[in-house]
Formats: C-alpha cells, sequence, structure tokens
C-alpha cells in the first residue's frame, strides 16, 4: 500500500508530538542524566546554616527552572528550524543543557530541597517561545539564542556572588554552567545569529525577573 506524502507528513507530525510529550515529561520529572562528569566530584560538602542552606536552595532551584526552560526553548527551536545545521548544533547544545538539569537537580537534593513546583509552566511557557522565535526564520531564532545566553550568563555571574563562599559544591556547578551557556551563546552567533529587537529583549529581561523571583520560592 502506498502513502501520499501528505500521510507521510502527517505521521512524521505526529512521531515529532510524541517524542516532544516524552522529552518534556522526562525534563519535568528530572530524568535527564549527564554525560559528563560532575564539576564538584570529589568536593566535601560545607558546613552551612539552616539559612544558608536554604538561600544556597533557593538559588539553585531557580537555576534548575532555567535549566527546564533551556530544554524547552531548545527542543522547539531545534524542531522547528531550517536547516539541519542548526538543528544540529541546537541539539548539541541541548545536551550540555542537560548536564545542568541533571546537576542541579542533584545539587537540590544535597541541600534537601526540592524543584519549583511550577515546572510544568515554565517548560510550556518556554518552548511557546522557541516555536515563536524559529518561526521567525534561523537567523532571529539564533539572535534569541544569543540574547538568552547573554543574559543567562549575567544572572549566573550574579548567583556566583550570592551564593555562601564555602558552598564550593554549588559554586564549581554554576561556574560550568556559566562557561557552557558562553560557549552557546558563541556558537549561535557564528551560525548567523541576527540582533534581537530592543523590545523583545527587554521583554525577555522581565519575563526572567519574574521566573526567577517566583522560582526562589515556589
Amino acid at each position: 500500500m502506498l502513502f501520499s506524502p501528505d500521510t507521510n507528513m502527517q505521521n512524521l507530525s505526529v512521531d515529532r508530538l510524541i517524542i516532544g510529550f516524552d522529552r518534556a515529561l522526562r525534563t519535568i520529572s528530572a530524568q535527564h542524566r549527564s554525560s559528563r562528569p560532575d564539576p564538584d566530584a570529589g568536593m566535601s560538602e560545607a558546613a552551612l546554616s539552616d539559612e544558608e542552606k536554604r538561600h544556597a536552595a533557593g538559588l539553585m532551584r531557580v537555576n534548575h527552572v532555567g535549566e527546564i526552560c533551556a530544554q524547552a526553548l531548545y527542543d522547539a527551536q531545534g524542531a522547528f528550524s531550517q536547516t539541519p545545521e542548526v538543528a544540529r548544533e541546537l541539539a548539541h547544545c541541548g545536551v550540555e543543557e542537560e548536564d545542568h538539569l541533571a546537576w542541579t537537580a542533584r545539587r537540590l537534593k544535597e541541600l534537601n530541597s526540592r524543584p519549583s513546583l511550577l515546572n510544568p509552566l515554565w517548560y510550556a511557557g518556554a518552548y511557546t517561545c522557541g516555536v515563536i522565535a524559529a518561526k521567525c526564520g534561523d537567523a532571529a531564532s539564533l539572535g534569541f539564542v544569543v540574547e538568552t545566553e547573554k543574559q543567562v550568563e549575567a544572572h549566573l555571574a550574579g548567583h556566583l556572588s550570592k551564593l555562601p563562599e564555602q558552598d564550593l559544591k554549588s559554586r564549581a556547578i554554576v561556574e560550568q554552567m556559566r562557561v557552557d551557556e558562553i560557549s552557546h551563546g558563541a556558537t549561535a552567533q557564528s551560525l548567523g545569529a541576527s540582533e534581537t529587537p530592543l523590545p523583545v529583549r527587554m521583554l525577555m529581561k522581565g519575563m526572567a525577573k519574574v521566573m526567577t523571583t517566583t522560582a526562589y520560592h515556589i
């Protein structure tokens, strides 16, 4: 029996939907494992007061939410990219973001804390943003990556100044994440990213502020 091109496209769309749904469930339920060694491997747990531990956990929860959003963004932008090269590079960056997701999830457990209760909402919102960016074309989508990573890098640098100085484990994780985000932004720039318009950049900062403030507590 022969299938029409329309039927094949429908099957492809269904397969993509199933794969995307599976990835979303694994991301939200923190089932990812890191493919690289943990940045804090071999480091001893610091003696933290209850307040310091709560503060470190709040910051790491924010970082974990950031990685939930990163998975959604890269999944959406890769799925709807217009060229195989861009899709391939976004997938590579997404794998490194999976490492971040695994590291922050583990660190939260070590701090006797939990991920954000709003993770499904964060994922859905970020995925929607990723689809919109991708539909604007690869150059605009890559520009969105550059701006996102620029803002995330600044956010992580701020966390390094806020984490307890003796919490070397959390600091090692955040520092490696910061290095990776800089690399991802540079990769997107080299692929032909266009500059993200100022109103969009300001909207992104506003959305990030809402997310980080809320995720620290919930």
